[in-house]
């Protein structure tokens, strides 16, 4: 774990971005008198108080960088999270892959019901929409729109939804997939929704599409490792500390990183990547702190 002043800016700026989100989604999703309650309180029992937040915090400090309202950084990354809780009540379902345990408590289809699961998931999904198509968000309808944009591409086949997809293939028909096949699909299922929260926070900066390159390429970099990070814990972990189930990857004979690799080849390929990552930002100062941070702190994480 991240240690010193650089350990102490992250661990404050992810508890106040956990804080902030939580309270967007306590707002949003308030239990209402009729038989809808269910669902509600099963979207705020795996939305609220749970998870590291990493990508709302990729949103708001990249937006940062272009002096962007904190209150509406908050809000686009409360959506990209929106997805995100979204995408793990469904990847936890028994039709996908079919886990008890998440955050360290009892997946939503065990403390609910399925059904009760894949509507939570589908209602979270409308909801980020809803947040980005908001005029509390952006009251620039272009802004708006590019926001909508990006995480829609980002979640559908061509990014989340796709990479999951290949990985299921994978797994049901017993597909050994290479190292260039492995790093295309992490960059979708992974990769795609970590990069749209960078794209994100400089759309809400109106900066020009040409001046997000640098952007882009640290958000490829950390996507890549974040998802070795995963390989590695996956192998190597603490399950009370992950608060989820591990070694199912090796279990199921799953290619990753690791088992293409090897772990020490793979660790450094991760290192490999944050130090590139954080070259990106070369061009920033200061106000970039916590995106390498972040970054540092995706390679060290223990959960």
């Amino acid at each position: 774990m991240l240690v010193g002043i650089e350990g102490d800016l992250l661990g404050d700026s992810l508890k106040r971005v956990q804080r902030e989100v939580d309270a967007v989604f306590d707002a949003l999703l308030p239990v209402p008198s009729d038989t809808r309650a269910r669902l509600v309180e099963a979207m705020r029992y795996a939305a609220i108080g749970g998870g590291k937040r990493v990508r709302p915090l990729l949103v708001v400090s990249t937006a940062e960088l272009f002096g962007v309202s904190r209150d509406a950084a908050i809000r686009a990354g409360t959506a990209v999270e929106a997805i995100h809780v979204y995408s793990l009540i469904h990847d936890d379902l028994p039709c996908m892959d079919d886990d008890d345990l998440r955050h360290g408590k009892p997946t939503l289809h065990h403390k609910f019901d399925e059904a009760t699961a894949v509507l939570a998931g589908d209602s979270l999904h409308a909801l980020a929409f809803e947040i980005l198509a908001e005029e509390k968000t952006s009251s620039d309808p272009f802004t708006r729109s590019e926001l909508i944009l990006t995480l829609g591409t980002a979640s559908g086949m061509n990014g989340m939804a796709g990479g999951q997809m290949m990985d299921m293939v994978a797994d049901e028909e017993g597909v050994d997939y290479d190292l260039h096949t492995v790093t295309r699909l992490q960059q979708l299922k992974t990769g795609a929704l970590l990069a749209a929260s960078v794209e994100m926070g400089a759309i809400l900066g109106k900066a020009p599409p040409e001046g997000r390159g640098h952007l882009r390429a640290y958000a490829r970099d950390i996507g890549l490792a974040f998802q070795i990070a995963d390989d590695l814990l996956d192998v190597e972990g603490d399950v009370e500390k992950a608060g989820k189930a591990l070694r199912k990857d090796r279990e199921q004979g799953k290619q990753t990183f690791v088992s293409l690799m090897g772990v020490d080849k793979a660790r450094e390929q991760a290192r490999a990547l944050v130090d590139q990552a954080i070259a990106h930002l070369s061009s920033h100062g200061k106000e970039a702190d916590t995106l390498r941070a972040l970054a540092r702190f995706i390679v060290e994480r223990d959960r």
